[in-house]
């Protein structure tokens, strides 16, 4: 059995604009022109999962998909962190950012710590690989990251190596829990 699952990332908003930490904000208009002119470039699939975020189901509406959410699929949570941009937090905070940066176990913004993150998705990948057919979801950047990491079977400090930008599709294809993955391509 194979499962194939499509990892998407959500498509351009202020808070991604201005390297802020998502506060929950909307997609902005170009977000929208751009995921609206990518609907109808994915393959037809059994299932449409989404991480419960509000750019991660405005940019699936965009797309033309109906998910269902997938709380393991949350963001990553940072805590304090929301809705900062990452310059403030370095001014603010630089040695609890570069720790966090540094340590995958450290979550100095009293959220998730980026081991946490990707022991989550880890876990959701294992759920995967006994699902046969397609999956499409809509997922955060660091969820996406973390997905990486975990079918790779790499180390944790690889979650900061690895760019995910807006709208572009990771795909994982597997079976026997062992995955291999086509990195980002953009959608359209």
């Amino acid at each position: 059995m194979t499962s194939r699952v499509t990892l998407i990332s959500p498509a351009i908003t202020e808070a991604l604009r201005e390297a802020r930490f998502d506060d929950g904000c909307s997609l902005d208009a170009s977000g929208r022109r751009l995921a609206r002119a990518a609907a109808g470039s994915l393959p037809v699939v059994e299932r449409v999962v989404c991480s419960p975020t509000v750019r991660c189901r405005e940019t699936a509406a965009a797309l033309g998909l109906d998910p269902a959410d997938a709380v393991s699929l949350a963001a990553l949570d940072a805590g304090r962190w929301r809705g900062s941009t990452l310059a403030d937090v370095s001014a603010e905070e630089p040695e609890a950012l570069a720790r966090w940066l540094s340590d995958p176990d450290a979550a100095p913004h009293g959220g998730e710590s980026v081991r946490a993150v990707c022991d989550r998705v880890g876990s959701w990948l294992a759920t995967m690989a006994q699902a046969e057919g397609r999956t499409v979801v809509v997922a955060e950047p660091e969820i996406v990251r973390a997905a990486v990491v975990r079918a790779l079977g790499a180390p944790e400090s690889a979650f900061w190596r690895t760019d995910v930008p807006p709208l572009t599709a990771v795909e994982l294809s597997g079976r026997a829990g062992r995955w291999n993955v086509r990195l980002g391509h953009a959608l359209g």
